[in-house]
């Protein structure tokens, strides 16, 4: 049992994957870019995409398709983007540091760990297994295995299910509003580290626990390990 704890029952820590975990985003945005050229949607922005962080592939393409009516099925472009992400994401993905410091951490101290993304499973694991921080994760849950993503709660609640954890016990890692959102939903404890640090003002980001505005430029493995292992 950790030392900081003031319960027995034990705390399971779910992270989000893409800016949270691993710095993603910009190989999301090239992939992105690379194939709605292709159907119908040339001249795609960074501004364009900050809007889709943290919601999953499939309804960022179906939200897409309604607004410009794209020239291809969702499932076509779904698959032709998560190939170009898988190219790009192996040819270079980084985790943060300092997350990566958090969870070497944890796994030290026995608490046990999941990834639940709004990615493919395949993408997931390529960059888990990339990074090296697939060796600390019990298991993965992508939201493409579960009716709604987020800012539903479907992939966090499915991550405790497996995980046999109560979603009380259980922490969240998000980087973006709709995450917060879910874990909120979830009744999960979240730990909130913006992506972009001009939405940490975002309502849903008041629903953490706790919040480092600054992002990842701010976030302590320190603190969050404290903040997780210690109940109110």
């Amino acid at each position: 049992m950790l030392g900081h704890m003031s319960t027995s029952r034990a705390t399971s820590v779910i992270f989000d994957l893409d800016g949270t975990l691993v710095d993603s985003e910009p190989n999301y945005y090239e992939a992105a870019r690379q194939v709605l050229a292709r159907y119908g949607l040339p001249d795609f922005t960074w501004e364009q995409h900050a809007r889709f962080i943290g919601i999953g592939t499939r309804e960022t393409l179906e939200i897409l398709d309604r607004q410009h009516t794209l020239t291809g099925p969702v499932e076509e472009m779904l698959a032709a983007k998560n190939a170009a992400y898988l190219e790009l994401a192996r040819a270079s993905t980084e985790a943060f540091p300092e997350m990566r410091k958090f969870v070497e951490r944890l796994h030290a101290e026995g608490v046990r760990m999941a990834v639940a993304s709004g990615s493919s499973r395949s993408a997931i694991e390529a960059i888990l297994a990339g990074t090296g921080l697939d060796s600390f994760m019990e298991l993965v849950v992508s939201a493409e295995e579960v009716e709604h993503g987020k800012p539903e709660p479907d992939v966090f609640l499915e991550a405790a299910r497996r995980l046999g954890a109560a979603p009380a016990d259980c922490v969240i890692l998000e980087d973006a509003p709709p995450g917060a959102a879910a874990a909120h939903a979830a009744g999960m404890r979240c730990i909130a580290v913006p992506y972009l640090p001009q939405s940490a003002d975002d309502p849903a980001f008041a629903t953490a626990g706790l919040l480092f505005p600054g992002g990842q430029r701010e976030f302590s493995a320190e603190r969050a390990y404290e903040w997780t292992t210690t109940r109110a």
